[in-house]
């Protein structure tokens, strides 16, 4: 009993610990450290420190629930090709809408192909729930499979950063934000794959 007790106080401070770095990313623009997120959470330091490692797990954390969300959504779908692509990136502006204000002020240094390839597990869900959807797109539209180059092109454009910006800056619906993304996002897997073909081609003949 004592063990189990054990194991639901962990889940329980682990929670109370991402939903309080949720709430002051979401009102804060300067950084947050470990120190205020606990304070927030009602727990210890040395209590937080054994749940995350940094302020970043944290974050990466709640990211991937996130992600989760959407993959579970993509797997849900019985559509396939561009439909199914639509479905999921609205979805996720959606998600972006609810709970992606905490996603915005931390920003990685390092290219978003970089972290995918290097195991992010906060991008590799997101990932999962894009691959197929993307590639059924694409073959829909007659265009080769350009691989990641094709999850690259959407990270791009559905950033949470920017689609707040259309949304609250432009003052776009989500319904239109959604729209204006696809369009850009059909015309963009379109050029890559003219592009990708172009520089095979080149190099073939050299």
């Amino acid at each position: 009993m004592a063990g189990k007790t054990m194991r639901s106080d962990t889940e329980r401070n682990r929670k109370n610990l991402i939903q309080a770095a949720v709430r002051l990313f979401e009102r804060s623009e300067a950084p947050i450290s470990m120190t205020e997120i606990a304070a927030e959470a009602g727990v210890s330091v040395a209590t937080a420190y054994r749940q995350f490692t940094s302020v970043e797990e944290v974050l990466n954390t709640w990211r991937q629930e996130v992600g989760q969300l959407l993959l579970d959504y993509s797997q849900r779908q019985t559509c396939d090709g561009l439909l199914k692509l639509e479905k999921v990136s609205r979805y996720w502006i959606k998600l972006v809408r609810e709970r992606g204000a905490a996603m915005v002020p931390m920003r990685n240094r390092r290219g978003y192909l970089e972290r995918l390839w290097q195991g992010a597990e906060y991008l590799l869900v997101q990932a999962d729930a894009l691959r197929p959807p993307l590639r059924e797109a694409m073959a829909e539209m007659g265009l080769p499979d350009i691989g990641d180059k094709a999850i690259f092109l959407w990270n791009i454009l559905f950033d949470p950063r920017e689609i707040f910006d259309l949304l609250h800056t432009v003052g776009l619906t989500e319904k239109q934000v959604g729209t204006q993304l696809m369009a850009v996002l059909v015309g963009g897997l379109r050029g890559f794959a003219m592009a990708n073909e172009f520089t095979v081609g080149a190099c073939r003949a050299k």
